[in-house]
């Protein structure tokens, strides 16, 4: 007997230690179908296991509620989203306009045990306001301020953006501006041909003017010095305690480096040329020294 437990020791040594070493859960990244949410999604996942964690993408999620409950559930740890419209979404009566006061009323209308890191405040995808140049000289609108003691007397159109985060409607508000009348088209290009034909005096893009086909030849983007538009800065929603110190820093980091035009090339090249946002992600990450 006692020759038999000496030779079980080592064995059960052995086991113990496999047992020790076995490979924590990965931390799963949620994303949405859109192609700027599976961007960031990339980017956050390879960001966290350059830190050494074990990640992985789960694609394909629904929309913010659907997102929201899978943090909660703990079946996803990290997700992205843009600051303004998961305000609008969680609190319809927020009235912040600047990118600070967005993260304080965001930070007290989150669900219990969600937090978020910093917002990418380089990167802004608010809806861009444009006027023909034209009507930008005849009527002196250099600004979206400019722009909203007229609004009473233009005709606006609107459209969204397809392959952005979708954004509530109060997300696309212009402080101060109530247009004659607006009219929804059904994409950015339609929207174009509508301001340039004169059939609105007003286009409001649900996202940066890098989305417009045809570019903005003829056109005037409008400033927002003043924030009348609340701010569509990226950032990544966090399972509370999911990410430790060294994490959640990573992932400020990539906050601090995401600017608005290369963002939104990244986004259209998966959009529209289907490239690979996992490779995209990594060639984004070791440009910046990430």
């Amino acid at each position: 007997m006692r020759v038999v437990a000496r030779m079980l020791v080592p064995v059960l040594a052995g086991l113990a230690v496999s047992c020790g070493a076995e490979e924590a859960e990965p931390l799963v990244v949620g994303a949405q179908g859109a192609a700027e949410s599976r961007v960031l999604a990339d980017i956050y996942a390879q960001a966290l296991a350059r830190t050494g964690a074990a990640v992985r993408v789960e694609p394909g999620l629904g929309g913010r509620a659907e997102v929201l409950a899978a943090l909660d559930a703990g079946t996803v740890a990290v997700a992205p989203d843009h600051n303004g419209a998961l305000l609008a979404d969680l609190n319809v009566g927020a009235e912040a306009t600047t990118t600070k006061a967005v993260t304080r009323e965001l930070n007290g209308s989150l669900p219990q045990g969600t937090v978020t890191a910093d917002a990418a405040d380089g990167a802004d995808f608010e809806p861009r306001v444009l006027v023909t140049a034209a009507v930008a000289e005849q009527r002196g609108i250099d600004s979206v301020e400019q722009l909203a003691t007229q609004c009473s007397s233009l005709v606006a159109g609107i459209a969204a953006v397809p392959g952005l985060f979708e954004l509530p409607q109060v997300a696309g508000k212009i402080s101060g501006c109530a247009f004659a009348s607006t009219e929804v088209f059904p994409g950015p290009g339609e929207l174009r041909r509508a301001l340039l034909e004169g059939r609105v005096q007003a286009a409001v893009l649900a996202g940066p003017a890098e989305f417009l086909p045809g570019g903005t030849e003829g056109l005037k983007v409008l400033a927002d010095p003043e924030d009348a538009i609340r701010p569509e800065n990226p950032l990544a929603l966090v399972r509370k305690g999911a990410l430790d110190d060294r994490q959640l820093e990573k992932l400020n980091y990539v906050a601090g480096e995401l600017t608005t035009d290369e963002l939104a090339t990244l986004v259209l090249r998966v959009r529209d040329e289907s490239a690979d946002p996992g490779e995209l992600a990594r060639t984004w990450l070791d440009a910046h020294g990430l």
